[in-house]
């Protein structure tokens, strides 16, 4: 049975959770909009792996990939908590594109430069992530919640690796 024909951001499909429809309307929402920030930090992080270039090639192509894998499982927990709450994920490049609130990757040409640009990308990430925890967990859905707080650590960490590439010693 569906209640709304896009469904984004609603109930769609019923479901036994015991969570109000309000309650699940309003989580769905907050997930789709970081499933498209987290889909488009993805594309950002192969847009890096793909074109790096110079003397840190292979730490950075490698570290590169590695956010891209975790991002990946970030991207299918986000969109399979909205599905479990009775939602539909709208996922597609051209969905993304038109919903995502990251800045746009720049042209990057070597190393340097697309440390800048993933650490930007990340920071954007972990702050809507961040954004995201408390209105789930006022409302009592603290699963959403935890999801969120846990992909708010995991990017924290992968900030922190790459921002290392920018520090040195004060």
């Amino acid at each position: 049975m569906l209640a709304t024909e896009s469904g984004r951001g609603k109930v769609v499909y019923a479901t036994h959770n015991d969570l109000s429809e309000q309650v699940r309307s309003s989580s769905i929402g907050l997930l789709e909009a970081r499933l498209a920030d987290c889909i488009d930090l993805q594309t950002q992080m192969k847009q890096a792996h793909w074109n790096v270039k110079g003397p840190n090639f292979i730490a950075l192509h490698e570290l590169f990939d590695k956010i891209n894998e975790e991002v990946e499982e970030y991207v299918d927990l986000i969109a399979e908590r909205a599905v479990q709450l009775g939602g539909i994920v709208h996922g597609t490049a051209r969905e993304v594109a038109s919903r995502s609130t990251l800045p746009e990757y720049p042209v990057a040409k070597d190393g340097l430069q697309h440390v800048k640009a993933v650490t930007a990308a990340l920071a954007a990430f972990g702050k809507g992530a961040r954004a995201a925890i408390d209105r789930p967990a006022e409302a009592g859905d603290q699963d959403t919640a935890d999801l969120f707080t846990e992909v708010s650590r995991g990017v924290d960490k992968w900030l922190w690796f790459v921002e290392a590439h920018l520090q040195t010693a004060r």
